[in-house]
């Protein structure tokens, strides 16, 4: 049996992601983007909740490509908060378009996304060595600071709690307990997850 990080533990979906992708250090762009906007549709609710929609996102918002998010009118919203497939707030959808174009913006002043936000760990991830779920803190002053940054540049839903979320899904931050068999495999890890078909 393998051990792992007592969060996960439940869900077979929880269970995939956990093994598959949470603390993968990642830096493809789109997939990045993926991650914030996803994270942003959670505020107040739980992950497992989204994990679920994922796909039914992805075919909502055409694979997260910013470009074409960017450009969401009054129609695609209408659509987007008659589909009940994802999450229905029209705060969070307006969010994510608003943050689409605050992406391609720092995209073309950093020349890419990936660069901007790794910037906030120094290009490398963090490795932290707890023992306990107890021990993992909600934000850091990193992911603070990463907030306050984000916002400055015209991002919503971007909280100091949401922006550990993306540090720690994103591979930003290796948060697995020292246990479990992610951790050591990750501790050196510089690779991307293969992306999935969508």
């Amino acid at each position: 049996m393998k051990t792992r990080c007592e969060w996960c533990l439940g869900h077979d979906i929880y269970v995939d992601y956990h093994d598959k992708e949470w603390g993968v250090p990642l830096h493809d762009d789109q997939l990045i983007f993926e991650f914030l906007q996803l994270e942003g549709a959670q505020a107040g609710l739980s992950w497992l909740m989204v994990l679920k929609k994922r796909e039914n996102y992805r075919k909502a918002f055409d694979n997260f490509n910013a470009e074409k998010v960017a450009r969401y009118d009054q129609k695609k919203i209408d659509e987007l908060l008659g589909n009940a497939g994802i999450i229905r707030n029209k705060l969070k959808i307006n969010a994510a378009i608003n943050n689409a174009q605050s992406f391609l913006e720092i995209k073309e002043k950093f020349g890419s996304f990936d660069k901007y936000i790794w910037q906030f760990v120094d290009g490398k991830p963090i490795v932290n060595t707890w023992k306990t779920m107890k021990e993992i803190p909600a934000s850091t002053k990193e992911s603070d600071i990463m907030s306050k940054d984000l916002k400055e540049r015209g991002f919503k839903f971007v909280g100091t709690t949401i922006c550990y979320a993306h540090m720690q899904a994103t591979g930003m931050v290796n948060d697995h307990v020292v246990d479990c068999f992610r951790y050591s495999a990750l501790s050196k890890s510089k690779s991307t997850p293969e992306r999935k078909e969508r």
